[in-house]
């Protein structure tokens, strides 16, 4: 088994329903990577362990979900020189997910996180794949396929549309 690139780490096994799209969309890329379950506020020193080591495990990227108050993606990347995805998760004591979204957008200059949509971990395994890419042409490679075939998919869907009548204003 290959060493894992990715690292996709959650405060609570309650995000797993929401981190599992990004562990999802990396085995459809066949990128290796680990998951587990480290909390800001319950694990701190498993938390700041973490950061200061996954560099040198060969993990490339980090992405971190957290609901609430969100702190996991922000601290690791405070610690860690590696780059984090945070994944703001609407949780059961958040407010509809708008106090994770801030917390992990709103970051200090100086320590950076990558924030997705709420309940986004598929973009963010899709921002990993693009990282990684970025230095392995396979990966590269594979991405540029993904999105061709999103592009038809849609192209299927809007001609679709054309044979039921609708007009393409698209078009010159």
């Amino acid at each position: 088994m290959k060493s894992p690139q990715v690292s996709i780490i959650m405060g609570s096994d309650s995000d797993l329903p929401v981190m599992r799209q990004a562990a999802d969309l990396l085995k459809e890329f066949n990128i290796p990577f680990e998951l587990t379950i480290i909390s800001a506020h319950r694990t701190p020193t498993r938390m700041m362990n973490f950061a200061k080591k996954a560099h040198t495990k060969g993990i490339k990227v980090i992405i971190a979900g957290a609901g609430g108050a969100a702190h996991l993606p922000g601290m690791v990347a405070s610690i860690s020189p590696l780059p984090v995805i945070g994944v703001p998760v609407k949780s059961s004591n958040s407010i509809d997910g708008w106090d994770s979204i801030l917390s992990i957008l709103q970051m200090p200059n100086g320590v950076p996180v990558a924030t997705v949509a709420l309940n986004a971990a598929k973009n963010a395994g899709l921002l990993a794949v693009q990282i990684i890419g970025s230095h392995d042409k396979a990966v590269q490679e594979k991405m540029t396929l993904y999105k061709k075939e999103m592009a038809n998919g849609v192209a299927k869907k809007y001609k679709r549309l054309e044979k039921m009548g609708y007009q393409d204003y698209t078009k010159e």
